[in-house]
């Protein structure tokens, strides 16, 4: 959640009296109706909009759509693991379709999806803040609040219980993200925040380095159909009018687009550890982004990461370019999965070979996850076979 923004048209108090322009073809005395999306019960952020028709009046409907849900597979040894994402079979069709779980755990389901049509129709999640990166391609984001583009290595957020629907730009060329559903939702790191809820100077990115919606208009693109998920089950909806009637709006709940580059990597004399990265915080999770930087600058300083035993976390690291230093045979598309359990670290030669380094271009995302993450049958799918032995020869 970021500051507050108001977009569009707002009468001067909340809960009052908001007529509707008899332009518009409304009846006498005819007003909008409000909607409050609230996080929390009504203790947490929230944004009230401001809409033509009402938002609660559905029909029960049958909606043909939904991703894949994950399904743990029997418990395997315990190893480091090497997962391919490029070489996931299912390909294409809408995001609402096509996200295929590799790891999961009772706070964050990573997916990936390889998707290449627009959805169809408008989708909720009412289980989770959705966070895409998107590893390639590009296009709108489409909400109730405002529309948001994104293009290659941004992240995109969808709140939770948020309408939406994705428009895919066939220009941006083919898409490939990276999808994490984070059911606790997901956050700021408060450490940089101050009192007020300000980003502080010292923070890694400032509020200019995200996008959001900066217009809000009715619109009826011909869809009437919602599908929202609940409970691990998908439910089917139908309106009689365009969901997409909302004339303003004001909170802090809405969607946003933050380009990984914006994040402003630390350097140390000596190596820093991985939290200094942190860039977003979820229940059980954090998510870091490794930008290219200079690294660090102590005379026998090792920037290579150091051997590393958690005791608390799974490790999950998606690489997208650049010179992993401390890795051989991963790739764009790699995801590297690090058990609590068990320690890992560069592979051969990595750790003394890094000494003299100034710099590295590296680009990844990696997720510190609490919960123990459990894999799906596209996981094994797509396994790299050798990965534990190389860090042996």
């Amino acid at each position: 959640m970021l500051e507050r923004l108001q977009i569009g048209r707002v009468p001067p108090k909340h809960h009052i009296v908001f007529p509707r322009d008899p332009a518009e073809g409304a009846g006498a005395g005819a007003i909008h109706h409000e909607e409050c999306l609230t996080r929390d019960g009504f203790d947490g952020p929230y944004t009230i909009l401001y809409h033509r028709d009402r938002p609660h009046a559905q029909h029960a409907a049958e909606v043909a759509h939904g991703w894949e849900l994950p399904t743990a597979v029997a418990p395997e040894r315990l190893a480091k693991r090497h997962y391919l994402s490029s070489q996931v079979a299912k390909r294409g069709g809408a995001p609402v379709d096509a996200r295929v779980p590799l790891l999961f755990s009772r706070d964050v389901v990573s997916s990936v999806a390889f998707p290449d049509a627009s959805d169809p129709v408008y989708v909720v999640d009412g289980d989770s803040d959705t966070l895409v990166y998107v590893f390639a391609g590009g296009g709108t984001l489409r909400t109730l609040l405002g529309d948001v583009a994104f293009e290659k290595d941004d992240y995109v957020f969808i709140p939770r219980g948020l309408l939406h629907r994705f428009v895919l730009d066939p220009a941006q060329g083919p898409q490939h993200w990276l999808v994490l559903e984070l059911r606790g939702g997901l956050h700021i790191p408060r450490q940089f925040l101050n009192g007020l809820g300000q980003l502080k100077m010292d923070a890694p990115f400032t509020h200019r380095d995200f996008r959001r919606p900066v217009d809000v208009t009715p619109r009826d693109e011909g869809l009437r159909e919602v599908l929202v998920k609940r409970g691990d089950a998908f439910h089917g909806f139908r309106y009689d009018h365009a969901p997409l009637d909302v004339v303003g709006w004001d909170g802090t709940v809405y969607p946003w687009v933050f380009p990984i580059l914006n994040f402003q990597p630390r350097a140390g004399q000596t190596h820093l550890p991985p939290t200094l990265h942190g860039t977003f915080a979820a229940r059980g999770a954090l998510i870091c982004s490794f930008v290219p930087r200079v690294v660090d600058f102590h005379p026998q300083a090792i920037p290579c990461p150091y051997p590393h035993s958690s005791v608390d976390v799974d490790e999950i690291i998606f690489y997208c370019r650049g010179n992993f230093t401390s890795r051989r045979g991963v790739g764009p598309g790699s995801i590297s999965y690090h058990p609590a359990g068990i320690p890992h670290g560069p592979h051969p030669g990595a750790y003394e070979g890094s000494v003299g380094h100034t710099r590295t271009d590296e680009l990844a995302v990696m997720l510190d996850c609490f919960e123990p993450l459990r894999p799906t049958a596209a996981a094994l799918g797509i396994e790299d076979p050798h990965y534990m032995e190389s860090f042996i020869r």
